[in-house]
């Protein structure tokens, strides 16, 4: 029996020696090596100092950025979750008929468009980076207008951050909203209007 006993152990301890170290340990190792971007949670430098990451929706006030989806849990990454409403809740319903309502109010150009969905849905995340091409473009209107900017021009910017779905198969298309205000306050500060805050 202690010899049973004693190959268990020897045996638990090389596992344990094997996938609890030395695995986790060659595969921390290999991804710093070859993928250190995302290993190290996509976070973006500007300056010297990070800014953001392409991985989690971050705040932007006012009509002269671009805007991510709504947020169910105010873009608050330490709870990060949906509504959990369905299809036939009357509670969803009323949110997104209010959401509607608040944005064409403040865009009453958009009555009678069809709006993107994720211009009014949340995400399951609440914390969704991205937005699909038709709401950036959309967008894409406004911004142009409070930062006084050819529409043409913020056009561009939207369809140089446009991803597409990986392999054309994949995914979504989508624009990653911190890419391109990004990109956004660098043109600017390329046109000579200097660094404009969030």
């Amino acid at each position: 029996m202690s010899h049973t006993f004693g190959t268990a152990l020897r045996f638990s301890l090389l596992t344990w020696v094997i996938f609890g170290l030395a695995y986790p340990l060659a595969e921390v190792g290999i991804n710093q090596l070859v993928f250190p971007g995302p290993a190290n949670g996509s976070l973006v430098r500007q300056g010297g100092r990070i800014v953001g990451s392409r991985l989690i929706e971050q705040r932007f006030r006012g009509p002269q950025w671009f805007h991510g989806r709504p947020s169910a849990v105010d873009m608050d990454p330490r709870s990060s979750g949906a509504s959990n409403l369905g299809p036939s809740s009357r509670r969803l319903a009323r949110h997104l008929a209010a959401r509607r309502n608040h944005l064409l109010a403040r865009h009453p150009a958009l009555v009678g468009q069809r709006l993107p969905a994720d211009m009014i849905t949340s995400s399951g995340s609440g914390l969704d980076p991205d937005i699909t091409p038709a709401n950036a473009y959309l967008q894409a209107r406004w911004v142009a207008r409070a930062r006084g900017l050819p529409q043409t021009l913020v056009r561009r910017l939207v369809a140089r951050n446009e991803r597409r779905p990986w392999l054309g198969l994949f995914g979504q298309a989508r624009v990653n909203v911190l890419s391109l205000n990004l990109g956004l306050q660098a043109l600017m500060a390329r046109r000579g209007y200097g660094r404009m805050g969030r």
